[in-house]
């Protein structure tokens, strides 16, 4: 072998014996670059969590990184509609099934996710599609849920007779949205009733401002037309938007029992409501006396620092007076909490 050859080897042989040499090297700093990185964002998010816009003789923060409770929910909706077409009065009354479900979920520095499980919907027979998020903070809350529901069932009652719908016969599409603005925040505070990062320790009571939306369709199917030929082809379309005010009460008892109520009433400004039966349409005046109603209940009971339950309800009314076409709907959460904190 020539000494240039040998030379070439001996120089990869080097080469090779550095790579490896330095890999170990460049793992553990790419292992410490990692753990730092880890090390300032749990110091931005305990800044953030442990910042202080709040009065802490009436609400505080948890002690602790990790909150972790197990939810069981349920939802419903009910719709009541009414509208005159060529002489002909049609009455609709229909809900959809409830919807059951299982939530784990688990919130670190005030950052939480969830993941649920519909039992009905595992075994076939819930096949709805129902998404909610809900935003809490010491000044703002956002409860916002979209449905698609192909179980809506009930009776359509025109002069010549009631049509009764069942799962299949029609389908809905819906979006509600409520928003409200806590006056007093640094003293009241909706996250301690319904997401329970924070905790109220004296009673406390604030005005309240929101915003409020319902809108969405419900339509009758080819499945009722082939199940029922005389049965009517409803269309029905609504969009409410409303702005007001209210009021929400933390009640607290022997430290450990909080009662929270509050009432959001929204005058309507925008609203589209309209029916069509058959084709021939109707659409309500847009300049009458509509409101939407936002209620919210909780009971929560902390057994220690570390352990606590209880329940939730939120609620969404529309209340409307004699019109060409008048369309209620009353939409319903009811949620048990058990959870703890570490």
């Amino acid at each position: 072998m020539s000494m240039k050859n040998r030379i070439r080897i001996c120089t990869g042989v080097w080469a090779l014996f550095g790579v490896l040499l330095a890999f170990p090297i460049q793992a553990s700093a790419q292992k410490r670059t990692l753990r730092e990185k880890i090390v300032r964002l749990d110091s931005t998010l305990s800044a953030r969590y442990y910042k202080i816009p709040y009065d802490t003789n009436y609400v505080v923060r948890p002690e602790g990184k990790w909150t972790l409770k197990v939810k069981l929910n349920q939802t419903g909706n009910t719709f009541h509609a009414k509208g005159t077409i060529n002489g002909i009065t049609s009455k609709a009354d229909l809900g959809t099934k409830y919807k059951t479900t299982i939530s784990l979920g688990a919130s670190y520095r005030g950052l939480s996710a969830s993941f649920s499980l519909n039992p009905a919907k595992m075994k076939g027979i819930y096949k709805d599609y129902e998404l909610n998020l809900n935003y809490f903070s010491s000044r703002v809350s956002l409860d916002f849920s979209y449905q698609r529901s192909e179980t809506l069932s009930g009776d359509i009652r025109r002069d010549d007779g009631i049509h009764q719908l069942i799962s299949g016969d029609a389908s809905m599409k819906i979006v509600n949205v409520a928003g409200y603005y806590a006056f007093n925040n640094r003293k009241f505070s909706f996250p301690a009733a319904f997401n329970q990062n924070y905790i109220q320790r004296r009673s406390a009571g604030s005005w309240l401002a929101g915003i409020s939306y319902q809108g969405g369709s419900i339509k009758t199917t080819d499945e009722l037309k082939m199940r029922k030929p005389d049965a009517p082809d409803v269309i029905i379309k609504f969009g409410h938007l409303g702005i007001g005010g209210g009021y929400g009460y933390n009640l607290v008892v022997a430290r450990k029992w909080l009662f929270h109520l509050s009432v959001l009433p929204t005058f309507v400004v925008y609203n589209r409501n309209k029916l069509t039966i058959n084709g021939e349409e109707k659409e309500a005046k847009h300049m009458r006396f509509h409101m939407i109603f936002n209620e919210r209940a909780a009971i929560i009971y902390n057994f220690s620092k570390r352990y606590f339950a209880g329940a939730t309800l939120v609620m969404n009314n529309s209340v409307f007076d004699n019109d060409a076409v008048i369309i209620n709907q009353n939409k319903w959460r009811v949620r048990a909490i058990v959870g703890m904190r570490l």
